[in-house]
C-alpha cells in the first residue's frame, strides 16, 4: 500500500485528530488559523479549539489579491502565479502558528484550507452561463509541501458539482456542532457577505436551511478604503454612528433583483462593490452626501437586508440568534439588527463554545474531519445543500 494512503487510514482510525482549519474571507483582512482537536464524526463530532490566531495580511500581499479579486477580466499570469504564492504564504503562516504554539508539524494530522475566493458566479447573476461556478486559489499542494502536513482544500467545487452554488458551506459544520433538539437557532455570519444557517428545533438535517442575505461588511469596507486609504474598516462604526441614514439612497440600494430572488441563494463582491454603490448614488441623486451619511446608510442597508431575509424564512417564531463575523463587532449594525428582529434573543457565538472570530476556520476543520473519518449527512433534496463529502487531498510527506 502507498505510504500516504496508509497514513490516511491511520489518521481516520484515530480516536481524535489534530486538524488545522484555515480561513481567508472576502474581507481580505488576514488568515485565520484554528488548531482543533476533533473526535468522532457526524452528529457525534466533538471539537476543542486548542489555539487560534489571525495573521493580518501585509499591504503588498493584499494588493496582489485585489488585482484579481472579483474581477471578470484579469491578468491570467498574475492569477496563475498567485495560486502558488497564496498556498506557500498560507503554509508559512501555519508553520509560524505552530512555532508560536510550540506544536511540531509532525503532531498535526491534517490542514483544512478554504483558500482565497477570487470569483463567485452563481448562474442567476450571469444568465449566459451554463452552470453555477466559484473559484478559490491558494493551491493545497503548495501548503502540503511547505508544511509537510497532509492538506485538504478546494472544498467548494464538490458542493457545486453536487448541485449547490459553492456557498454557504458553514451549514455542514453548523448542523453537526450546534443543532439542539427543542431549540430554534439562527447562526448569523456577518462577514464580507451576510449569511445564516437556520437550525430548527426538530434537529433534523432535512429541515435545516441556509442562504446568503447580501452585503454585510463588504460595501462598508470598500467605501472606507476608497475615501480613507489609511483605514481598512470603520472600527466600532465610529464614522457611521455620526451619520444619518439617507432613505432615498437606501431605496436605490435595495432595488436590485437579488433581493427578490428565491431562497436559498448566494452572492459576493462581484455584485456588491463600489460600482454598485456609485450606481445607486447616481440613481438616487445622492452623490453629494457626506461620508458619515453614506457609511450610516450602507451599515443600515446591510442590517435591514440580513433582517429581512431572516424574517422571510422564520416569520414571527421566537428563536436564539448567535452572531459571528466582523459585523458582530459593529455596535451600530448589532443595534439595528436588534430593533429589526424583536422576536430574537441575541447571543455571541462564544456562548456555544466557539469564539465567533474562529468559527469559520473551525468549520473547515470539521469538513476535513468528515472527509477523513465521517460519512455523508443526508440533507434531503429540499434545498441547495448537497449531501456530499468535500475536500481534495494533497499529501505532504
Amino acid at each position: 500500500m502507498n505510504k500516504n494512503i496508509a497514513d490516511l487510514h491511520r489518521i481516520a482510525s484515530k480516536k481524535s485528530r489534530l486538524i488545522i482549519g484555515l480561513m481567508s474571507g472576502t474581507s481580505l483582512d488576514g488568515l485565520d488559523v484554528a488548531l482543533c482537536r476533533i473526535s468522532g464524526s457526524g452528529l457525534q463530532t466533538k471539537v476543542k479549539l486548542e489555539a487560534f490566531h489571525t495573521w493580518p495580511y501585509q499591504p503588498v500581499f493584499k494588493d496582489r489579491i485585489l488585482e484579481v479579486f472579483a474581477k471578470p477580466q484579469v491578468d491570467f499570469q498574475k492569477l496563475t502565479e498567485l495560486n502558488a504564492v497564496i498556498g506557500r504564504t498560507h503554509g508559512q503562516l501555519v508553520l509560524k502558528s505552530l512555532k508560536k504554539w510550540k506544536v511540531k508539524p509532525q503532531q498535526v494530522d491534517a490542514i483544512a484550507s478554504h483558500g482565497q475566493t477570487v470569483f463567485h458566479a452563481p448562474k442567476f447573476l450571469y444568465p449566459k452561463a451554463n452552470h453555477d461556478s466559484t473559484l478559490q486559489i491558494g493551491d493545497g499542494d503548495h501548503i502540503a509541501v511547505e508544511t509537510g502536513i497532509t492538506t485538504l482544500s478546494d472544498f467548494r467545487q464538490k458542493h457545486v458539482a453536487g448541485g449547490g452554488e459553492g456557498a454557504p458551506l458553514a451549514v455542514y459544520g453548523d448542523y453537526l456542532l450546534f443543532s439542539k433538539k427543542g431549540a430554534n437557532r439562527i447562526l448569523l455570519n456577518a462577514g464580507g457577505i451576510g449569511n445564516f444557517t437556520y437550525l430548527p428545533a426538530s434537529a433534523k438535517a432535512n429541515d435545516v436551511f441556509v442562504t446568503d442575505t447580501g452585503p454585510a461588511n463588504t460595501l462598508i469596507d470598500q467605501t472606507i478604503r476608497f475615501y480613507l486609504p489609511s483605514q481598512a474598516f470603520d472600527r466600532d462604526a465610529q464614522l457611521a454612528s455620526k451619520g444619518t441614514v439617507n432613505h432615498t439612497l437606501l431605496t436605490a440600494l435595495r432595488s436590485h433583483s437579488f433581493f427578490k430572488q428565491k431562497f436559498p441563494k448566494t452572492i459576493g463582491p462581484e455584485l456588491f462593490n463600489l460600482e454598485y454603490v456609485k450606481a445607486a448614488q447616481e440613481k438616487s441623486n445622492t452623490n453629494g452626501i457626506a461620508l458619515h451619511d453614506l457609511l450610516s446608510t450602507l451599515t443600515y442597508f446591510s442590517s435591514v437586508t440580513m433582517a429581512d431575509a431572516i424574517n422571510r424564512v422564520i416569520g414571527k417564531k421566537k428563536f436564539d440568534l448567535f452572531t459571528s463575523g466582523g459585523g458582530a463587532h459593529n455596535p451600530l449594525m448589532m443595534q439595528w439588527l436588534t430593533k429589526l428582529l424583536p422576536q430574537v434573543s441575541f447571543h455571541k457565538m462564544d456562548a456555544l463554545g466557539i469564539p465567533g472570530d474562529a468559527k469559520e476556520a473551525v468549520l473547515f476543520a470539521i469538513l476535513a474531519n468528515e472527509a477523513l473519518a465521517g460519512g455523508k449527512t443526508d440533507f434531503g433534496k429540499r434545498s441547495k445543500i448537497p449531501s456530499v463529502s468535500m475536500g481534495k487531498i494533497s499529501f505532504g510527506r
